[in-house]
């Protein structure tokens, strides 16, 4: 039995992560404020503890005798972080930080951090390869950016291996409905039980890497264990095949309401996982539209 902490915990991704360990049979202690993670989501075999991770004096102690620590909390918006890069940046960067050093003080074995696609923002070619040239759009996708550079640098400082995820558009069942910001696939959800149109942002053509969230969490399980990962990788969690809004909105059914592009928002994103694939053996197993249905029929039977 191996001693896990995941920060985030019970968010959409932590949570399901926080599943899987303890179904294998290890310890998780779970941080997180629940200002985006919901109690409903916590596994009761967690340990867990309401913190915010921006104070390093209250979370520090949690990292004793920890074997792995997967990083997930976040205030993980594109708009927010627009209307607040203040608050956002306080949480995303020097949040990671205090996670980062918690770990390295108490010589955790590994640290696998929650990074962004949006770090790659528009880039001329697709699919987005690791090598690319970062053009952030957002104070989020910035955000991402510093804590990844930290990361590489804390690598060379402190020699504890942080390996960093680069996440694309992440969906399946727990996925955020509740919200103004919610992510595409749980606002459509959520817009169709209430007879609504299915609001786009834009014309609808722009395209998304989806990748369901049990890949997502056989991709983190992969990077916490390979032995090819010494520390600093980047590396995309993704589809290689990409989907429109559109698309998706058909899938959904009903009727469609287009507004105006919103600022910070990528035109495309497709993701090249030949690192992965080299790197942790991990690609992803489930095609997008049954992800769909299976995230649909969660949240018929979930009563949402």
């Amino acid at each position: 039995m191996k001693k896990y902490l995941i920060t985030g915990g019970a968010g959409f991704i932590g949570s399901h992560l926080v599943d899987k360990l303890i179904g294998q049979g290890h310890k998780v202690i779970v941080i997180d404020n629940l200002s985006t993670g919901k109690k409903e989501n916590l596994n009761s075999k967690a340990d867990f503890h309401n913190l915010n991770i921006c104070d390093f004096g209250e979370i520090k102690s949690l990292f004793q005798n920890i074997d792995y620590v997967f990083h997930l909390a976040a205030i993980p918006r594109v708009p927010i972080s627009i209307e607040d890069p203040v608050s956002t940046s306080k949480a995303n960067i020097l949040g990671t930080i205090n996670v980062f050093k918690a770990g390295i003080d108490n010589k955790v074995k590994r640290i696998v951090f929650a990074s962004s696609s949006s770090v790659y923002g528009n880039q001329e070619k697709l699919p987005l390869q690791e090598d690319m040239r970062p053009s952030p759009l957002s104070p989020y996708a910035l955000q991402k950016l510093t804590s990844e550079r930290f990361a590489k640098l804390f690598v060379q400082l402190y020699k504890v291996p942080i390996i960093c995820l680069r996440y694309f558009n992440v969906y399946g069942p727990r996925i955020d409905f509740d919200s103004d910001y919610s992510l595409v696939l749980g606002k459509f959800l959520k817009l169709r039980t209430q007879n609504k149109p299915l609001t786009i942002f834009g014309d609808g053509e722009q395209t998304r890497g989806f990748c369901y969230i049990d890949d997502v969490i056989q991709a983190n399980i992969k990077a916490m264990q390979s032995n090819n990962l010494k520390g600093k990788e980047v590396i995309n969690i993704g589809n290689n095949k990409s989907y429109s809004i559109n698309y998706l909105a058909e899938i959904i059914g009903g009727k469609v309401e287009f507004l105006p592009t919103r600022l910070g928002d990528i035109r495309h994103t497709q993701a090249d996982i030949s690192l992965a694939k080299k790197l942790i053996d991990w690609e992803p197993k489930i095609d997008f539209r049954q992800g769909v249905e299976k995230t649909k029929q969660w949240f018929k039977e979930n009563g949402k």
